[in-house]
């Protein structure tokens, strides 16, 4: 199927939808379109190496995978970037977000190629929410304690990082991630997104419950609102490090397809 017709299919199921009186946006979990593509979105704090144990596992199922490389520099330069890798797919495509990357693909997530929305330990506001006043509605996670600003850009110090963003990695990885992380702008979290994607896309959601990152339980709030399929993950906020087979699963479910 090519883009053209993925798009007249989409738009030809969205119109059926509603005659049924009921629009595709209330039930989000409905089975995606089978996809052949995966774009992955890293979030703060990390590059695109971090899907690097995922990756194998959906080539081996059979799918193009391709990673995004954020410059972190503004939320509108990351939608770019992954914008520019979602024109690379030639039919549908599960776009799928870790941590920040959440807000990434639920803004960029609108593009008719995309199939499916998968969440890992993500953000997922809804347009123009403001998700800093959100998350206050929930008890602080620690790692927000270790961020160091400077000069324009903040990063996790290696405290933080090692205990709170990559807790179950082992600690000679976790060190390797610290060195590599990608270093944000400080003013990076201030945006806000103009759509929400998952209102209209199938959306699955991997909960990590060892999360000190992202509250757990704020979380379980976005993927209940979302509608979400979702899963929980005995893990730190890498889970796409930690436990990659089970993330690696719940993207094959998105994109139709069994896990190996």
């Amino acid at each position: 199927m090519d883009r053209r017709t993925f798009n007249t299919t989409l738009v030809a199921g969205a119109a059926l939808s509603m005659m049924g009186g009921l629009s595709f946006a209330q039930t989000p979990a409905s089975r995606p379109a089978p996809a052949r593509n995966v774009v992955l979105v890293h979030g703060a704090y990390a590059d695109g190496s971090c899907w690097a144990d995922v990756i194998p596992l959906l080539q081996q199922a059979g799918l193009n995978a391709m990673a995004v490389q954020n410059p972190l520099m503004s939320f509108a330069d990351d939608v770019a970037a992954t914008r520019r890798i979602l024109a690379l797919q030639d039919g549908p495509t599960v776009l799928v977000g870790h941590s920040y990357a959440g807000m990434v693909i639920t803004e960029a997530g609108v593009d008719p190629i995309v199939s499916s929305l998968v969440y890992i330990a993500a953000r997922a506001p809804d347009a123009g929410e403001d998700y800093t006043a959100l998350a206050m509605k929930y008890p602080t996670p620690p790692a927000s304690a270790g961020l160091v600003k400077a000069n324009g850009f903040a990063q996790l110090n290696e405290a933080a990082f090692l205990r709170d963003f990559a807790g179950d990695v082992d600690p000679a990885k976790a060190r390797v991630l610290y060195a590599v992380q990608g270093r944000i702008s400080d003013t990076l979290f201030n945006a806000r997104t103009t759509v929400a994607a998952w209102r209209s896309k199938p959306s699955y959601y991997a909960v990590s419950t060892q999360d000190r990152t992202i509250n757990p339980d704020l979380e379980r709030f976005m993927a209940a609102r979302m509608k979400a399929k979702t899963i929980e993950l005995e893990a730190s906020h890498l889970s796409l490090i930690s436990r990659p087979r089970e993330v690696a699963a719940l993207i094959l479910e998105a994109a139709g397809r069994s896990p190996t």
